[in-house]
């Protein structure tokens, strides 16, 4: 680590790093964040269709709060984070819309806060510059919007290493103990497992590193984390049978966490593949992968010029953090999510401004406008290349999602309506769509038997879901058939009716 943290403005050295990061802070810098966000916000709103509907994870995590359909199983690997972030909305209103609003500016207020944390630390042209390129990628606008915890963990990932350095920096920021304090909640809050891999460095540095150690620090990071992570631990003996049980179960649906090289399967997802699992096919063309490509060369270039401005620490640590949150995802799992790659993004993101910007400044006054021409055709072309993907994405999505709003209209045409219980393919997203519970027998949301599937039979509506060319269950093949939305529905006999057989 470097020696000192000093604030890379005119003068600044001279009057003492602690004094300098100070002045810093009265001078504002703030407008830079403040349009990024704004920008973000505005581009989720235009380009993320509000009525796109919900994806399957983002039923399971609304249904937990909804007011209009019963809670879908809650498997071990999720956390019941963006269940509370959604709850002041889905927990009266059923409208997708007004929830991909509300989302959309929390989002832009996230970010905003986050790129705050750094002030000081860099130039605000160069925070700004940062903020903007993480905003622009066409996964942070897909999934700003959506009740989904990845975006969020980035979000606490950026503003908790911010907030760490401004704490090493000055003892007397109190303001960055509590920023710290909460970024770690809210990391936690979202993914506790994603957040001991984000902060594994710092623990490091403040647990190995004598001239960094930091009781406070430590303590409040400490806090911080088993704050948001409480709620997911108490869960794990009450409903999973500890703690080790629970870990091992998510590894279970995960696949096995082990070592597995998914670097090839990320950048076939970069094409707009959400889930990427099986990941197979060809990768896609070379624009839409270029950027990926390029970051860890930019990361180093960005690493090699804070060196030279002796501010070391203060783009090593958060690389050193993207490479730990990167490592499961990269390494240890074996299928791919362009989302699970945006805290690694964000973290990224600083320091490559930083280099860009270096590419441009550094340069002779003769050069200079060479390269700043080349640096803003390649982010021109890089920015064009991003929402091509993000808007064929978009575009996918939202029809997908119809196809499920039609499934639930024709199943409630057929009588299946609430109370009433589905089962079988695709039945956790398309049972929050008809407003029913959703069952299975096996798999990784097993949370019931055959029997008790008939049972509720004898009750309520039911009714088995699956490919067209797929099978249902023995106990379903006489009940009566259908076909909607590209699946084949099995409606079972009505109470009343299966009363007189």
């Amino acid at each position: 680590m470097a020696k000192t943290l000093n604030v890379p403005l005119a003068g600044a050295e001279r009057r003492g790093p602690m004094r300098a990061l100070r002045g810093v802070r009265r001078g504002g810098g703030q407008v830079w964040p403040a349009a990024v966000a704004a920008g973000f916000t505005l581009a989720q709103l235009v380009l993320v269709r509000p009525w796109m509907g919900l994806g399957w994870d983002e039923t399971v995590y609304v249904s937990q709060v909804s007011g209009h359909a019963p809670a879908a199983f809650f498997s071990a690997p999720r956390a019941r984070g963006v269940s509370l972030l959604v709850a002041p909305i889905a927990s009266w209103s059923s409208s997708t819309s007004l929830l991909r609003v509300y989302l959309a500016l929390l989002a832009g207020l996230g970010l905003f806060l986050a790129l705050r944390a750094w002030r000081g630390l860099f130039p605000a042209r160069v925070v700004g510059a940062g903020g903007a390129l993480f905003a622009t990628l066409w996964v942070t606008v897909f999934y700003g919007p959506q009740a989904m915890p990845n975006y969020w963990v980035a979000i606490g990932a950026l503003a908790g290493v911010g907030y760490f350095l401004r704490a090493q920096a000055d003892r007397r920021d109190r303001a960055a103990l509590w920023g710290l304090g909460a970024s770690a909640a809210l990391l936690a809050l979202m993914r506790p497992t994603d957040a001991v891999w984000v902060t594994l460095p710092l623990l490091v540095v403040l647990v190995c590193v004598r001239r960094r150690r930091r009781l406070d620090l430590l303590a409040v990071l400490v806090v911080g984390l088993a704050a948001g992570a409480g709620e997911w631990i108490v869960e794990a003996y009450v409903s999973h049978g500890g703690l080790g049980a629970r870990l091992a179960d998510a590894s279970r649906i995960q696949g096995g966490l082990g070592w597995n090289i998914a670097i090839g399967d990320q950048l076939r997802s970069l094409s707009g593949r959400t889930l990427c699992r099986p990941c197979t096919g060809s990768l896609p063309a070379a624009p839409v992968i270029v950027w990926w490509l390029a970051l860890p060369l930019l990361a180093a270039l960005g690493l090699a010029v804070a060196i030279r401005a002796r501010r070391t620490a203060r783009t090593l640590l958060p690389l050193a953090c993207a490479t730990t949150a990167g490592i499961p995802y990269l390494f240890m799992i074996g299928y791919a999510a362009p989302r699970f790659l945006l805290p690694v993004y964000a973290l990224l993101a600083i320091p490559v401004a930083d280099a860009l910007i270096h590419l441009v400044t550094v340069s002779s006054r003769k050069r200079r406008p060479v390269a700043a021409a080349l640096v803003t055709l390649g982010l021109a072309c890089h920015l064009a290349v991003q929402y091509v993907v993000l808007d064929r994405t978009a575009d996918r999505t939202t029809a997908g999602h119809r196809e499920w709003t039609r499934t639930a209209a024709e199943l409630h045409r057929l009588g299946v309506r609430p109370p009433c219980l589905l089962t079988g393919h695709l039945a956790i997203p398309i049972a929050f769509y008809a407003e029913c519970r959703s069952v299975h027998t096996h798999g990784h949301n097993a949370n019931t038997t055959q029997a008790e599937i008939l049972r509720a039979a004898q009750r309520l509506p039911v009714a088995v879901l699956t490919m067209p060319d797929g099978q249902p269950p023995a106990y379903a093949r006489d009940w009566e058939q259908h076909l909607a939305g590209g699946l084949r529905l099995y409606v079972a006999p009505s109470p009343d009716e299966a009363r007189n057989r």
